[in-house]
């Protein structure tokens, strides 16, 4: 939207007798408008301040549920035309409330409501601010809160998604709560998503397509997308497999599932994780009825005496930018864990973001050392957009048939159009000419929220900046730090949305927060440290 100055505008009707009487002359002012929308009524509005009271009509219908998450408001034309004022005091208004974060412009899709206002005590005084958020609360609804105007009370700010433990269905809670800046991890830049691009590739495929390609295919996935994995593994992984050996998943949440429903078949009810390591991966594993032992990671990564220890036969890890904290796995543990892989353990080994680094060289998969033993899992999720539910995995000899088995009965293969729009992007140089782009952003980015952290959070320390697309801090455990989740909670009530270190722990350690960079601008990464800060000040 742009901002235009306010201009009258005049209405009138004539006819081939003259003006009409029912209307105002041309030289006359406009008469006061209304709307169906709201039961809005400019006469409310005193002559000079049209856009005020129309912004702060909206907010209060946006407060008090009239206008939810998700409303389309009326054009600036039409809702001008109906109250007979200028489009610039529509336009102001609607500007207003898209800087304060509770409206957004969709382009054809108009403007839509996208957040409702809490309130939030500020630091220093009595009053109170309204933020354009609302928390979920732990069944994942929200509530439209009241904004403090001068004759209501301020409402108490509603429970957020880190007052339980993190439940299955915490990450759509999550997703569901409004912020203004959302730096949760694991997401990618979606507005990179490379449209134009996809949309040839889609026209071109479409255009060679046979008839018999619209059938049932194979449930491993189409040949030209596992010749193409093939080749791009080959290429940004150093790992030569043949592409009968590549099956195509619905993402990295997939595959896991498929593992788990395998090992836990063939008596191997266990996988041991990382400590820390995802809530989302232990989510999935332990759905499928699999027991998730902890082993301790440190600056070199996984510690292999401690998975021997524990007895698993299995291990699932992500050694190449280990997640959260985003060490390596180191040259001597690697060697460890080959002997404890060739003494018959399974190696799950998870690739999520390793093609985005930074600061240092490519590091090997552990499946191009040891393929017997490993099962490599891959997606594009982190480079395009876990919308499209596209991943890989290459299983072990031993589990190859087994997992294509539970493949084909999990859903016969995912869609075959899809997988050859991908595949013509990856022969094409297409996705390695995007991943050259992103690096430069992301790399940018990155730069921009350590900068943001060294100046609002001196007494935080990085963790994993080299590489992937999140970083983690943790804080001195002191006795004066706060717990991790009570921080993301007051986070998110100043419009800041983060992960607490604590969910991806199954043991205690030192509180901390994990932060995706991917997704926002270096400006919004600045602004939200200086909120994050501010959280940290004024925490309860």
């Amino acid at each position: 939207m742009h901002r235009s100055k306010e201009q009258p505008l005049h209405r009138s009707i004539t006819s081939s007798r003259g003006t009409s009487p029912s209307q105002p002359s041309p030289s006359s002012p406009p008469a006061a408008g209304s709307s169906d929308f709201l039961q809005l009524n400019v006469a409310d509005a005193s002559p000079g301040g049209r856009s005020d009271w129309l912004a702060r009509e909206l907010r209060r219908a946006i407060a008090d549920g009239r206008l939810p998450v998700g409303s389309r408001l009326p054009a600036t034309r039409t809702l001008a035309a109906d109250l007979r004022v200028s489009r610039g005091v529509v336009t102001e208004a609607y500007q207003r409330l898209t800087e304060d974060g509770q409206l957004a412009g969709r382009r054809r899709g108009g403007t839509v409501v996208v957040a409702a206002p809490v309130t939030v005590a500020t630091p220093d005084t009595s009053t109170t601010a309204t933020r354009p958020t609302t928390a979920s609360s732990a069944t994942g609804t929200t509530t439209p809160r009241t904004p403090p105007y001068p004759s209501a009370p301020a409402a108490p700010v509603p429970p957020h998604p880190f007052t339980a433990p993190p439940g299955p269905e915490i990450f759509d809670e999550l997703r569901a709560a409004p912020a203004r800046i959302d730096l949760s991890p694991g997401v990618p830049d979606l507005a990179a998503f490379p449209r134009a691009a996809w949309l040839r590739a889609e026209r071109a495929v479409l255009a060679d397509l046979p008839a018999a390609g619209m059938g049932y295919g194979d449930p491993r996935g189409t040949p030209a997308l596992r010749q193409a994995v093939a080749h791009w593994l080959a290429r940004n992984r150093g790992i030569r497999v043949d592409p009968d050996e590549v099956l195509i998943v619905a993402g990295t949440s997939q595959a896991l599932g498929l593992i788990a429903q395998v090992l836990h078949r063939d008596g191997d009810p266990a996988i041991a994780v990382e400590d820390p390591g995802s809530l989302g991966v232990r989510q999935h594993l332990q759905y499928w009825q699999v027991a998730t032992p902890p082993i301790p990671v440190d600056d070199d990564g996984l510690c292999v005496d401690a998975l021997r220890a524990s007895g698993a036969r299995a291990v699932l890890l992500t050694p190449a930018h280990q997640f959260p904290t985003g060490v390596v796995l180191g040259g001597h543990r690697r060697r460890e864990l080959m002997r404890w892989a060739s003494a018959g353990g399974l190696i799950v080994e998870d690739d999520y973001d390793a093609e985005h680094r930074y600061d240092r060289a490519p590091v090997p998969a552990l499946r191009s050392l040891l393929p017997d033993q490993v099962c490599y899992v891959g997606t594009v999720s982190k480079l395009l957009a876990p919308a499209l539910r596209v991943g890989w995995l290459l299983a072990s000899s031993r589990y190859r048939k087994a997992l294509a088995d539970a493949k084909r009965f999990a859903d016969l293969g995912n869609s075959a159009l899809p997988q050859l729009v991908l595949a013509r992007l990856m022969e094409s140089g297409e996705l390695e000419r995007r991943l050259r782009l992103l690096r430069r952003r992301h790399r940018s980015r990155r730069d921009a929220m350590i900068a943001a952290i060294d100046a609002h959070l001196p007494g935080a320390t990085v963790h994993g900046a080299a590489a992937g697309l999140h970083l983690t801090i943790t804080f001195d455990q002191n006795g004066t730090a706060p717990s991790d989740t009570d921080l993301a909670g007051a986070a998110l009530a100043h419009g800041v949305k983060v992960h607490p270190l604590s969910w991806h722990r199954q043991r205690p350690g030192r509180p901390g927060l994990v932060l995706g960079y991917a997704a926002r601008t270096p400006g919004d990464i600045t602004e939200g440290m200086a909120l994050l800060a501010e959280a940290l000040t004024v925490r309860p």
